[in-house]
């Protein structure tokens, strides 16, 4: 509970028995608390949403808003702009509900605080107060209740760190076609320290990583590329390589790769950071330093979306539509 709902409930204690607002104080998962994913009045009348948040301490239900700062907090440097925070914010919150509604990953339909499964959090008494809190809370009190819809539906919203210059297909990544995850230009992050980064394996690591005979390093054979400029598939030592798995088995940045043998090993260079897929947080970043605004950011990332209330998706009568 946010400061001022105290405030806030008390100019509805009218409409609230005291022995409830006793319960809700004292208690920190009330018997009248709603479920996990449900709406509860707040502010006199407006809804609330909870979610349950799988924290290491234990599955918490979490107000929205609450639960979307923190991630924010975790997920984007407070030193971007404040309409970067703002698209994330939105993307966050889809993808937390998205989670809820669909996925149901995990019991009960929570959502996790490992990154590399569902999205980062950290509470912001640990991020601590000052400017890039207040910075943060504004650009998720700025964008609150407001989602991504692709056809009436919430969509998958990924995202990642850094393009390199140009994102990509979802098919190129997982196998299948999104409509709304489509390649896409991500200019101005060449500022980024993801953006481009040079690596040297010594033939022995290399081949070991792939699997083939170590004499065979320099037999880098026929390339073929994504539409978003990674590779789709690379011939190393006469064996086909995905550049998925190219990046998972040498644990590479990102599938935008080029490998060139050097006189005892390889040297790999690789442009951006992450899968690539979605939004680039640097190239939201960017685009927010060119002047575009939140909505502008998340309709260039994701094609054919739009942006609005949550509300659209809840079911009236207190549960989740």
């Amino acid at each position: 509970m946010n400061k001022g709902k105290l405030a806030v409930l008390s100019l509805c204690i009218g409409v609230v028995l005291p022995a409830v607002l006793i319960g809700v104080l004292v208690h920190p998962n009330p018997v009248n608390s709603p479920v996990p994913g449900e709406t509860a009045p707040s502010e006199c009348g407006k809804e609330e949403i909870r979610i349950p948040v799988m924290l290491p301490s234990g599955t918490r239900q979490m107000e929205l808003e609450e639960y979307i700062t923190g991630v924010v907090m975790a997920e984007m440097p407070a030193s971007f702009e404040p309409e970067a925070l703002k698209a994330q914010a939105v993307v966050a919150r889809t993808y937390a509900m998205r989670r809820y509604e669909l996925s149901r990953k995990h019991e009960g339909g929570g959502i996790c605080t490992d990154p590399a499964c569902c999205q980062g959090y950290v509470s912001p008494e640990a991020f601590g107060a000052g400017e890039g809190e207040e910075k943060i809370r504004n650009a998720v009190s700025g964008t609150a209740g407001l989602v991504l819809r692709y056809d009436g539906e919430l969509i998958d919203a990924t995202y990642f760190s850094c393009s390199g210059g140009t994102t990509e297909d979802a098919v190129a990544v997982w196998g299948s076609d999104v409509p709304y995850l489509q390649s896409t230009d991500s200019p101005g992050e060449e500022y980024a320290s993801a953006f481009a980064s040079v690596r040297y394996l010594d033939a022995e690591t290399f081949c070991a990583a792939l699997g083939i005979p170590a004499e065979h390093y320099r037999d880098i054979g026929l390339t073929t590329y994504t539409s978003g400029g990674g590779v789709d598939t690379m011939e190393i030592g006469g064996r086909p390589f995905s550049g998925t798995e190219l990046r998972r088995l040498l644990s590479l940045p990102s599938t935008m790769m080029e490998i060139t043998p050097s006189e005892d090993g390889v040297m790999i260079y690789t442009k951006g950071y992450g899968h690539r897929v979605g939004m680039s947080q640097y190239g939201a970043d960017a685009m927010a330093r060119s002047g575009a605004d939140f909505r502008e950011i998340l309709t260039h990332y994701y094609a054919g979306v739009t942006v609005e209330p949550y509300s659209a998706g809840i079911d009236k009568t207190g549960g989740m539509g």
